[in-house]
């Protein structure tokens, strides 16, 4: 259901994360229990695979995004 509605989220709202303590992203989710920031790249890939869009793009994206929310230069 969720990666039906995220095609249709606009990408100027996106934002990526991975705060969820115990909802870690595959395929790290075989190997650990705690998630951590370092899985973010697992989470755009996905992401980039079910809207059907370029990775590196994406990335970009969210990147600005997260810049404009958070007033970072």
């Amino acid at each position: 259901m969720l990666r039906k509605l995220i095609r249709h989220v606009p990408a100027e709202k996106l934002l990526i994360e991975t705060d969820a303590p115990y909802l870690t992203p595959a395929p790290e989710k075989n190997k650990t229990r705690r998630n951590e920031p370092a899985f973010v790249k697992s989470v755009l890939l996905k992401l980039a695979e079910v809207r059907k869009e370029d990775p590196e793009i994406l990335a970009q994206t969210t990147l600005g995004n997260a810049r404009r929310l958070f007033d970072i230069p």
